[in-house]
């Protein structure tokens, strides 16, 4: 297993998205969290039953649109097997001093035990909350300008996010967007980035922990795909971007 020393750290990953913007690479930045964990459990380290009782399931069912899965739901949990594979770079929790806001048995000691059970062992890896610190460096914004923005994200947050983004700090050239928030929209999605891969160069996708395949897949296209998180959401609503600092965002992960 690799230790919290040996993860890749914020500039570290800006340098190899720095690489692949520049050398025209695809590349995708996916995250791993305790709801992808407890996907990633169902029916392997963990009993359906046992899935179903935990509180980010049962919230997830309670409202569709709020996690963007309803579970029991083993073709996410394959595809994201999938795309953790195949991802450039995965985010992980911490072992020790993780910012994640949940129990601890559902943050590293979960991806360990689903990591070990599906064989993955990703090619590079960081701290899953480096969108957060992304969001507040203006070296991370910087790379993205003058390159088109695809933006995929929540109903409610689309329109908002584009037009800040468009404006200062940012000042970054969004010429698309699209609208993700149930994982029954992923076949209609898959065709969407497929269809316009030549339209675009770099997704910001801030939709659940669909997210996480959706980078993967426009990777795949030839474009590079940045599982974005909430990041998005909390640069309309201030609460990160340029000049703010969410709680426990860069916590431990700025050498």
């Amino acid at each position: 297993m690799i230790s919290d020393d040996q993860l890749l750290s914020v500039d570290q990953v800006l340098k190899k998205l720095k690489q692949a913007i520049d050398k025209k690479k695809p590349f995708s930045l996916v995250r791993v969290g305790d709801g992808e964990n407890i996907i990633l459990a169902q029916n392997s380290v963990m009993t359906m039953d046992e899935v179903m009782k935990e509180k980010w399931a049962r919230n997830a069912n309670k409202d569709r649109d709020n996690k963007g899965v309803t579970l029991p739901n083993l073709d996410l949990r394959d595809q994201m097997v999938d795309a953790i594979k195949k991802a450039s770079i995965v985010g992980i929790p911490f072992y020790k001093n993780d910012p994640i806001l949940t129990e601890d048995r559902l943050k590293r000691p979960l991806t360990d035990r689903v990591f070990k059970h599906f064989e993955i062992t990703p090619k590079l890896s960081c701290h899953t909350f480096v969108n957060r610190v992304f969001a507040q460096r203006s070296d991370f914004w910087k790379v993205l300008q003058d390159k088109r923005i695809l933006i995929i994200t929540k109903d409610k947050w689309s329109d908002k996010v584009t037009q800040t983004l468009r404006k200062k700090p940012y000042n970054l050239n969004v010429t698309m967007s699209t609208t993700f928030h149930h994982h029954d929209q992923m076949e209609d999605t898959l065709a969407f980035i497929e269809a316009n891969k030549g339209n675009y160069d770099i997704a910001l996708i801030s939709c659940g922990v669909n997210a996480l395949i959706l980078a993967q897949k426009v990777a795949e296209t030839g474009n590079i795909g940045i599982d974005f998180g909430k990041s998005l959401m909390y640069i309309v609503q201030k609460k990160a971007g340029l000049n703010h600092f969410s709680r426990g965002a860069n916590k431990g992960l700025i050498p």
